[in-house]
Formats: C-alpha cells, sequence, structure tokens
C-alpha cells in the first residue's frame, strides 16, 4: 500500500482537531454506529477542559488504497516544540487558516519551519461559513506571507481549498458543491510526495514523540528513515553526538490504524511506528541495527525563553493535601518531563531544595503545574523570569522580544497602545480589521508581557484577542514597570471570619472568602494602593451578654477574585510566591514573617 506523511499546522482555534475529526469519519475509519467525542484526538484531560492540542498525536486513515498518516499538532506558540519535532517525519503540510482571523502569528511560525525544511505545503481557508468571513483577502495575507518567509517558487505555487471542518467539506471553489471532504483527499495523493526512503538499507529512525505505558514502558514513536523493522529484532541506540546509550530488542512494533495503534510483525522505511522495549532511549535518539555507527541527522528545537524556580512547599500548610511533598519526588518527576518535552531544560538551583524550569511560555510551565497537581504534587513557584543572553560580538546584553498581534475594538486602541507602551512596546503597524475592530503589531520584551493578559482583558472588557510569538533577541531595553497595587497580607494564622473580611473589604480586593484556612504572610488580596498592607482576617465579634438595640445588620461580602494558576503565576511579583497543592491555589510572600520581610528590603535597597 502507498504511503503519505502530512501534517495539519495552524494558529490556536482555527479548527485542526476538528478538521482531523472529519476526515477520519469520512475515510471510514469508524463503525457507523461508534460513538465517537468530539475533537477525539484531544485525548487528554487537560486538552478537552482547555480546548486545545497540547501534544502532537498521530492517526491514519485509507483512502483509494493509499494510507496516510496524519500528525495533530498544538496551535499555541508555548507547545512550538512540538511541532518542531514533528515536522522531520512528514513530507507535506496542511496549513490550516481561519478564514475570518487570517494569518496569525504561530501559522507564521509554523509555516517558515516547513518551507526551512523544504515541505510543499497545500493551504485550506477553513470556517468558510463564518458570517464575517473573508476568503479573498486571507489567500493575499498567506501569499504575501509566504514570500516574507522566503518560499521557492514551488512553494509559492501552493494549492488551495475552501472547508467548513464542522460541517465536513472541502472544495477548490467558493461556489462549489460542497459536499465532502473528497477533494483534500484527492489533492494530499496528488500533491504530497511518497517518502523518499531507502528499503533495503539497515534500519534505522529518530524517536520523535515519547509515551509511557503501564504495560509496555517507553513507547517511542518515529519514521522509519530507512531499512525495516521487524519484531524481536537487536537494535542500538544512539544519541545526536554519537555515543551509544544502550542495546536493545524492539519488542514490540506498533503502527496507527484510525485512532488505534495496532501490533505490526514488519514495518518498512517511510512509516510512522511506535516502538518498545527500550529502557533508556530518549528523543531525539537514533534507534538502528547494530550495524550502524554514526546518528541519523536530527534537527535542535529553538531554545526556551523563560525560567521559573520550582521549589517545595515548605508553608505551615504544606504536606496535607498532597501526596508527593519532597525534594526528590520533584526533581524525579521534572527530569522526566524533559525526556519527553524536548522544549523543556531543567537545572539544579542555588537554592536549596529547588529547581530552575525553563521553557517557551507561561501556558507551557502552566501546563506542566497543573499535571504535577493533579498527580498530587505540592510545590511553589516563583515568578517567571525571561532569560538574558549576552551578544558574543557586541558584549551587549541581550533579551528576548516577541511580536505581538492584538485585535481589538476601536474604542479601545488607545488604551492598548498606551499599556505597550509602557512596557516598552513598540508598534509596528495599525489597520482596520472589519467589522469596527482594529490590528495592531507591536515589537515588545518577552518580560513587559508577563503579568499583562489580566489587564488587557479588563481594559478592553474581555472583547480583545491577544496572539504573541517570540520574534528573537534585541538589546535590552531597561527596568518595566511592574504592578502598581500591593498587597493584603495576613497577620495572623486561623480561618478566616465573615465580620473581619466586612470591615477590610474597602481596602481593596479579596482573594478569599470566609471560612478558609490562611497563615502569616499569606496574600489574603490587592491594596487599593501601592504599598502593601498587614491586616487581621481572622478576628471575631466580641460577644457581650448586653443585647443590642434593634437587629444587626447583615454582613454582606463582595464575592472574591479567584485567580486561576495561570493567572496566579502572572499576578506575583519577585518577593512573592504561587503555592500549589492538589485542592488549592494560594498566594504567599516569600518571607512569611514580617520582620524577615523588613530585613530583605534593607538588604535589597542595600
Amino acid at each position: 500500500m502507498e504511503l503519505r506523511n502530512i501534517a495539519i499546522i495552524a494558529h490556536v482555534d482555527h479548527g485542526k482537531t476538528t478538521l482531523v475529526d472529519a476526515l477520519l469519519k469520512q475515510s471510514g475509519s469508524f463503525r457507523d454506529n461508534q460513538h465517537v467525542a468530539d475533537r477525539a484526538m484531544d485525548s487528554n484531560d487537560l486538552e478537552r477542559e482547555r480546548g486545545i492540542t497540547i501534544l502532537a498525536k498521530c492517526t491514519s486513515v485509507v483512502w483509494k488504497e493509499t494510507r496516510i498518516n496524519i500528525i495533530d499538532t498544538p496551535g499555541h506558540a508555548d507547545f512550538g516544540g512540538e511541532v518542531e519535532r514533528i515536522l522531520s517525519m512528514v513530507d507535506g503540510a496542511i496549513i490550516l487558516v481561519d478564514a475570518a482571523e487570517g494569518a496569525l502569528p504561530q501559522t507564521k511560525f509554523v509555516l517558515g519551519k516547513a518551507l526551512a525544511r523544504g515541505i510543499r505545503p497545500i493551504v485550506v481557508v477553513n470556517k468558510i461559513d463564518r458570517s464575517d468571513a473573508r476568503p479573498d483577502e486571507v489567500h493575499e495575507e498567506i501569499f504575501d506571507l509566504f514570500a516574507s518567509l522566503g518560499a521557492d517558487e514551488h512553494q509559492l505555487d501552493f494549492p488551495m481549498l475552501y472547508a467548513s471542518g464542522r460541517q465536513g467539506w472541502a472544495d477548490l471553489e467558493l461556489d462549489g458543491p460542497k459536499k465532502d471532504l473528497a477533494p483534500l483527499f484527492d489533492l494530499v495523493l496528488r500533491h504530497v510526495p511518497t517518502p523518499n526512503v531507502d528499503k533495503d538499507a539497515p534500519f534505522g529512525m529518530v524517536s520523535t514523540i515519547l509515551e509511557s505505558d503501564n504495560f509496555l514502558g517507553r513507547i517511542l514513536t518515529g519514521r522509519i528513515d530507512q531499512g525495516r523493522a521487524k519484531v524481536n529484532m537487536p537494535v542500538r541506540v544512539l544519541r545526536p553526538d554519537g555515543t551509544i546509550v544502550e542495546t536493545g530488542r524492539l519488542t514490540k512494533l506498533l503502527s496507527f490504524r484510525g485512532l488505534d495503534r495496532v501490533p505490526v510483525e514488519e514495518a518498512e522505511a517511510g512509516d510512522i511506528v511506535a516502538v518498545a522495549g527500550l529502557s533508556e532511549a530518549t528523543i531525539p535518539d537514533t534507534i538502528a541495527d547494530p550495524s550502524i555507527n554514526e546518528p541519523l541527522p536530527s534537527r535542535p528545537v529553538d531554545p526556551p525563553t523563560l525560567s521559573m524556580t520550582f521549589r517545595i512547599n515548605d508553608g505551615p500548610l504544606g504536606g496535607r493535601e498532597g501526596k508527593k511533598v519532597t525534594s526528590r519526588q520533584i526533581r524525579d518527576r521534572l527530569f522526566k518531563e524533559t525526556e519527553g518535552n524536548v522544549a523543556i531544560k531543567v537545572t539544579e538551583s542555588p537554592e536549596s531544595e529547588a529547581f530552575e524550569v525553563a521553557g517557551r511560555g507561561e501556558l507551557q510551565l502552566g501546563v506542566l503545574i497543573e499535571t504535577m497537581r493533579r498527580e498530587g504534587f505540592e510545590l511553589t513557584i516563583g515568578r517567571p523570569r525571561v532569560l538574558f543572553r549576552e551578544n558574543e560580538e557586541t558584549g551587549e546584553r541581550e533579551e528576548p522580544f516577541e511580536e505581538v498581534l492584538v485585535d481589538v475594538d476601536e474604542p479601545y486602541s488607545g488604551v492598548v497602545v498606551e499599556k505597550m507602551s509602557l512596557r516598552k512596546g513598540v508598534m509596528q503597524d495599525m489597520r482596520p480589521s472589519g467589522g469596527g475592530k482594529v490590528r495592531l503589531t507591536f515589537l515588545i520584551p518577552s518580560r513587559g508581557l508577563i503579568g499583562y493578559h489580566g489587564e488587557f482583558l479588563t481594559d478592553t472588557r474581555g472583547t480583545g484577542l491577544m496572539n504573541r510569538l517570540f520574534h528573537g533577541y534585541l538589546p535590552y531595553v531597561g527596568t518595566i514597570e511592574g504592578r502598581r497595587n500591593g498587597s493584603l497580607i495576613s497577620a495572623e494564622d486561623g480561618t478566616t471570619t465573615q465580620y473581619a473580611l466586612f470591615s477590610l473589604q474597602d481596602r481593596g480586593t479579596m482573594f478569599v472568602d470566609a471560612g478558609e484556612k490562611i497563615y502569616m504572610g499569606m496574600i489574603l488580596g490587592e491594596h487599593s494602593r501601592e504599598n502593601d498592607l498587614d491586616i487581621n482576617a481572622v478576628r471575631e465579634k466580641k460577644l457581650t451578654n448586653m443585647r443590642a438595640s434593634g437587629k444587626d445588620e447583615a454582613l454582606l461580602l463582595t464575592p472574591p477574585r479567584r485567580m486561576s494558576l495561570e493567572q496566579a503565576i502572572a499576578y506575583i511579583e519577585d518577593d512573592e510566591l504561587v503555592e500549589v497543592t492538589p485542592s488549592a491555589i494560594r498566594i504567599r510572600k516569600l518571607h512569611l514573617d514580617p520582620h524577615d520581610r523588613k530585613r530583605a528590603t534593607k538588604s535589597r535597597a542595600s
């Protein structure tokens, strides 16, 4: 059977996983009476809750006697490391673009990577059924994007389809019959080449995706670059620098059939398979026949730009809500994560019982923390910091910059420009995008965006859209103003009372409600002024034997402001931490005792 390997890549929420659902259904991968969940490829609990793809996954369909391996990829820039890895496995790519939003930053990022590898993409303008669709303008935007990314003449001559993944159709013309996805399947067979591989050479493949299975152990997925793989064949594992990691046997060989992985006895070059039986192999090691002494080429992914400190939970409530609380357990879990996620780097911190975790962005590290939290870990997280570097030629200090694309209603554009300029952002472009909206493009230091997203949503009354993409390293631009408001800090241990919180409401916005356990040094709210304020939220009403004349007034509390994990991480300052447990997210000061905080402030000032 002939083979085609393709990836579906696009900006977040442009319909990749929904389109894969329709491809699976129309290719006959499911029985007529089989119940299949929406976004079947998003199998992870976090993916289903957030409505985004986090991990790249492989599936397979058969169309006209040809097997098409399809890889669904994440659309968020923070998970770009997943996309960079899987592009080595495919010979073609479907670039999905929203018919209304057009080519957004992540589209630019993944398209640039695909063009650099020589992949000839197919462009699909999706969501053509939207009321605000503008397919002709989007077509021009895509062509301009290809040209700006240095596409060659073959890549510039890209085929284009109009589609609706939700309705399950694709057509070469806007006014076509809009019947099914057959035009897309046929175009993949015509346009995407068969894998250019040597089937007679000794077996060799580069591991691209790593998973763990309770029964099979480590499962490594990749494309067979040469030769044939057979069950129980001896193999050796080579690091990219040529060192031998281990030798072993392929105890299990799995091929993709629809949503399932099916055991097979043999697979040949060009096919995407999963192998089991190796205990040390990781990404991007070469798994090959023992006669091969040189590793197969693998491209390095872009380096991380953001770092956080993961510490043990040493607060007064530490160890009460989680099962995994020691630094050894946290260390083992973090280093295990680096095996399968090459975009994350972990190093030992100078602090005791702490680790520096570097990644692409707040969302990527937030997903890691949320996953650990659900596994029963307790830990505290420091404020995100960008990773500076020194220019070897000029000796200048450089910092990461991001390209930010903002879609906002026209009345709010002024406040966005003002806030961006305060954070050292420089506006590159401003143009109307239809429907009373304006599209603004900024170049801004990554550290200027830390903590800004919540403020941005408040400023735009929840209607603004912000998309960001790593641009590169540029000269350091100096200090950037941080959070303006101080914190309301608990001065006592105990349980909050309605009486105490009622009298503290006009001091600022509270993060806690009555009846919650708190401790000294825990942040209970945001002060209405710039300074920090110690408060007593456990005070109770003094009871006497004197009856009050008249009825006591009802103490009505304003509902507290509850923060998600990402919001809490973005909110904190350098002297604050987020305490994460399986049942709670709290914000606290680094030094719980007020005298220690004063000493630390004095030492920083001196």
